[in-house]
Parts: structure tokens; sequence; C-alpha cells
């Protein structure tokens, strides 16, 4: 076991707020703690965006403590306001209990199921009485409090169902009946959690006389766009390969911003920090590629990392071919005498003999929506045809535009696709 594993954790940013830093490290220092973090299935797979708490997770775990991953069977069905403008759609309980069990199956890459529980809230809230509950639970709970969280502030101005207000309730009901169950000491979650973590501490407190701990971390933002992390040209950066091709995923960590770059290596690579620090000084490209690689590795695999990897450095070259830069990540294992084209993301498609118009080529390789959406990345000068920029939105593709039968299609400088006819 790390000798204090909340320090890793502050070391690397982790940590935004926290219930007792000296009670934590105690705690985390000295005992095999059972921590939880909570995901509610309102999808069928998670996005970039959620993977924080996901490593914060990892880390303690591989510090020797005992995860408790938590999906919200039950709260799903409601949805949290938490960071919320306004009310989530409501889905069907058979919808919900299917993304419970695709979000786990995709948790299971980033966390251990040799030392882990993996649990749903609908266990216990399935045949709650809701007398008992209100009688129980809801007589603990002041109004007066509960309206002064933000994620409850935030909504009273657009509107906040009944529905929503019992939320935060629900949450901290799991933190106890996990303690109960588990002994669970420490919930974590986002920045926007943070009310609800601690209206589970408190419950804790006041029905089993324990004292158990939270922690959130910070909202991360994109430096050069201000947006929240985890979105990309084209939506949420999804970890299902069907929403996200790998290569598109490893794409996403390989643009990042210069100046977060350190930032997110520290959060989503298990690089040290002295490493990271090196490396980043020596060549930003180089981190960058690394960063890609180990996260891509994480949600997929060391191998289909290898091969975005390839793909990518095929196309537009690599920032160390040589590995000149020492580093403990698996890339200076990959050969980089393997880049070809063919690694590349790849669409099939007929063409017929007189051609394809452009922009329906462009939404049949999957890099535009809409025809519109074509025409006007056209006009705005964003999409080539082998290296060409094509400017005329009529523009037709012919046959000889796919010598050897395949052609490369880019939509701006890093959304590519490799086109091969039928």
């Amino acid at each position: 076991m790390s000798s204090c594993p909340f320090e890793d954790l502050k070391a690397r940013g982790f940590i935004y707020q926290n219930t007792s830093e000296d009670a934590i490290k105690k705690l985390l220092s000295e005992e095999k703690v059972y921590y939880y973090v909570g995901f509610d299935p309102t999808g069928d797979s998670l996005h970039v965006g959620h993977l924080l708490p996901v490593m914060a997770m990892r880390r303690l775990q591989l510090a020797g403590h005992v995860p408790i991953v938590m999906v919200g069977g039950a709260t799903g069905q409601i949805g949290d306001p938490s960071g919320k403008s306004e009310a989530r759609v409501i889905l069907s309980k058979e919808v919900v209990a299917h993304n419970a069990e695709c979000i786990r199956k995709q948790l299971s890459r980033f966390i251990s199921e040799d030392n882990a529980i993996f649990v749903n809230n609908a266990e216990w809230f399935n045949d709650m009485r809701y007398l008992d509950f209100l009688r129980d639970i809801g007589s603990k709970f002041s109004v007066n409090k509960m309206l002064t969280a933000e994620s409850v502030k935030m909504r009273l101005e657009t509107g906040l169902s009944f529905l929503e207000f019992n939320y935060m309730i629900l949450q901290a009901y799991d933190f106890y009946m996990l303690n109960r169950k588990f002994g669970c000491k420490l919930e974590m979650g986002g920045q926007d959690q943070w009310g609800n973590i601690t209206a589970g501490t408190e419950l804790v407190r006041r029905l089993s006389q324990q004292e158990v701990h939270g922690i959130t971390m910070p909202l991360l933002i994109n430096s050069s766009t201000g947006q929240k992390f985890g979105k990309s040209v084209g939506g949420a950066v999804w970890l299902d390969k069907e929403k996200t091709s790998v290569f598109d995923y490893y794409q996403f960590w390989r643009n990042t911003d210069d100046a977060d770059v350190r930032k997110l290596m520290l959060y989503f690579t298990a690089l040290p920090i002295d490493e990271v620090d090196r490396i980043c000084a020596a060549s930003i490209n180089r981190a960058k590629e690394i960063l890609a690689f180990e996260a891509t590795a994480l949600a997929h695999s060391e191998e289909e990392a290898a091969n975005a990897y390839l793909a990518a450095g095929a196309k537009f070259g690599f920032a160390d071919r040589e590995n000149q830069i020492p580093t403990s990540s698996a890339i200076a294992k990959v050969n980089t005498a393997e880049a070809v084209i063919d690694n590349l993301p790849t669409v099939e498609i007929t063409l017929p003999g007189e051609g394809l118009w452009f922009p329906k080529l462009l939404v049949e390789a999957g890099l535009c929506k809409s025809n519109g959406e074509a025409r006007r990345l056209i006009q705005g000068g964003g999409a080539y045809l082998n290296d060409q920029r094509i400017s005329d939105p009529d523009f037709t593709a012919k046959p000889t535009d796919f010598p050897d039968g395949s052609a490369i299609v880019k939509a701006g400088k890093k959304n590519i696709k490799r086109i091969v006819i039928r």
C-alpha cells in the first residue's frame, strides 16, 4: 500500500475539495479503505468527460484500496440536476438497465474486477416503500439547507421538479447503504457533486454515528476553447468505439492544447510526475503522442492504441520516431517501421461510374452529419481529397480520384478517413 495515497492524488491535481484533509490522509495511510464513485446510466456509454473520477479510483485501487463502482440503476431513472440547466429526459427502466450493464463493462477496463465491488443501487431502491423512506430518511434532511446547494440554486432559476429535488437525498442514502453493507468510508465525484457528497457524509454520521469523508475533483476546462473537457468538433468523445472510432479517440488526445498537456498526462497516464515534466520539457508533441497512446490503450487496448499511433504517424509524421526521449510508456516498444496508410480508419463505399457528389461522400465517410454541413465545410476551405483542398461544393469525386481503389478524405487538418471502393 502506498505510504500516502492522498498526497499522490493531490500532487497530480485530483483534489478540489475534501471534508478533512488530515482525516483522509490518516484513513488512507493506515487501513484498507472501501471507497465509491457513482455513475448514472443516462446513456449506454461513458465519454472522456466522465473519466477524471475513474482515474482517481484507479490510482487508489493500485495503492491497495478497494473501489466500489456503483451504477445508478435507480437514480438514473430520475437524473442528477447537478451541473444541468434543464431536466434530463426520463428513460424507461428497461433502457436504464441496459445502459447500466454497458457502463459496467466499460468501467471494468479501468478498474480491475479482482479487487473491486460492482453494485447497482436498484438493489435497495427498487423495493423501497415510499412512506418508510420519507419517515426514516427524509426526516433527516433540512429543506432550507438543501436549497443552499449550488446544484439546486442554479436550477431554481429555470425550474426544478420535485422529482429532481429528491436526488440529493437518494445519493446520500447510497452512501449510507454502501457504508452499512461494505464499510465504505469515502465517496469521490466531480466538483458539482459537493452538495450531494456532504449530504451523504452527514446522513451516515446521523444514522450510523460514523465519520466518513468525501473528495471532489476539479472541473476540467479546455484552455483554448473554454469548453468542458471531452468535447470535439463532432460532439462528445465516447468510450464506445461504435460512437467514436479508436483512431478518432486517439486523435482527440493527440490534438490536446499545448497548455493542457502536462495536466492531462498527470490525470490520464500512470507516468511518474518527474517523467511527465521531463517529456513535456523535451518535446510537447512527443508528450501528446504518449498521452494519446496511454489514454487509448487504457480505454481500448495497447494493440489498438499502437495501430492508431502508427496510422497517425504515417499520415502526419512522428514526434520522436527513433524513441530518443526516454519513457516508461509502452509506446517506446511500437515499431514505427510498420506505419502504413492502411492503418487509417477505413470506410468502404460504392462509387457509381459517373462519380459521387463530394458532400455526399463526406457524409458517407462519417466526416459530416448532413449534406448541408458538408457544403459549409467545403465553402469554409476545410475539405480535402488526397491532400487537395476541394473548394467547389458541387464537385464530384470520379473513379480517377481513387488510384488503386482508395483515397484519403479529410475534414479539417486532422479528421481523416481512408475511402476504399467496393
